[in-house]
């Protein structure tokens, strides 16, 4: 299900409708930096994620009629109906683009949302390094490898930080001068490339699949995909393979070797067969994220040098493991 976007001639007085809907608290919490996430659970508890401290209870409770009233509200805006029969609502709210996810029973015991907040700052390689989630070696490996136009591959789990990350990769991106066509299906990504096409998916419109034909039109040098998930990983394999690398990507994966096999994966939706050796020869680097007791770290970066004799992934790390430490 493709996030809807708002577009509304009335769009001002429903973000401030919303964010009154949201009570003061929630308000607050929205506009506090560090926050990225306010979620709602089903027991009415509310809990933010923070930038670098994790997950925490607020404290604060909402009752299931609250929670409820402002699932309904979001659908409202979006022109979506949800019900016990239709109990999820996906969105972007108004105004300050937040990426709204609802549920309603019988897929909850109880009203549960997420409010995710859009970045509002790009984070250098640079700012990596000073915040000790990555060493200096791993930032300068990444810049090489935007500047030789790899293809490269962002993975983690949720709330590790690949959109941030990616990111910070689509601003040396920006540096080279080349011409960015940009995919996604949520406003997620940011890139200040001079000469910039930002494609957006739209639910019964345009699929991700679509938008990867339609840059193919579009005279791209780089290809960007906010979200590799679904079907459209053959499509951007070939799009990166023949005659447009320096991709960025993110994908859902846990490890290096896991991100390629997720991959094959999402290219069995479309096709039987899957082409190892086009994986292996169009994804070129995969840097993998984590989130663990000490918050966001770079886990993985290695180098994918073909396959092996036994037809399975060569992955090299792209640093030595002597520089690939944070001091």
């Amino acid at each position: 299900m493709s996030v809807i976007p708002i577009r509304s001639e009335a769009a001002t007085r429903g973000a401030r409708m919303l964010r009154t809907a949201l009570g003061p608290e929630i308000g607050a919490w929205l506009e506090e930096p560090a926050v990225i996430e306010v979620m709602l659970n089903p027991d009415g508890r509310l809990w933010v994620d923070r930038l670098g401290l994790g997950i925490a209870d607020t404290g604060a409770v909402l009752s299931a009629a609250d929670g409820e009233r402002i699932i309904r509200l979001v659908a409202h805006h979006v022109g979506a109906e949800v019900h016990s029969g239709a109990p999820r609502v996906s969105a972007e709210l108004p105004g300050t683009g937040e990426r709204f996810e609802g549920l309603l029973p019988p897929v909850v015991a109880a009203p549960s949302f997420a409010i995710r907040k859009p970045a509002g700052t790009v984070f250098t390689l640079a700012d990596y390094v000073a915040a000790g989630i990555m060493p200096t070696a791993f930032a300068d490996a990444l810049a090489a490898a935007v500047a030789a136009r790899a293809n490269i591959l962002v993975a983690g789990g949720t709330s590790t930080g690949k959109t941030t990350l990616t990111n910070a990769l689509l601003a040396e991106v920006a540096r080279t001068g080349d011409r960015v066509v940009l995919i996604e299906d949520t406003r997620e990504l940011q890139c200040a490339a001079p000469n910039l096409v930002a494609l957006r998916t739209k639910d019964g419109v345009a699929s991700l699949s679509d938008l990867v034909r339609s840059a193919l039109r579009l005279r791209p040098d780089r290809i960007p995909i906010g979200e590799v998930r679904g079907a459209e990983a053959l499509d951007l394999l070939k799009a990166w393979g023949t005659g447009h690398p320096g991709g960025v990507g993110t994908i859902h994966a846990g490890s290096a070797l896991g991100t390629l096999r997720r991959l094959e994966q999402l290219i069995q939706e479309s096709v039987v067969t899957v082409p190892r050796a086009l994986i292996a020869e169009t994804i070129n680097v995969v840097a993998v994220l984590v989130r663990d007791g000490t918050g966001r770290r770079l886990a993985e970066l290695v180098r994918v040098e073909g396959l092996d004799a036994a037809g399975d992934y060569r992955l090299i790390p792209l640093v030595p493991p002597t520089e690939g430490e944070c001091p």
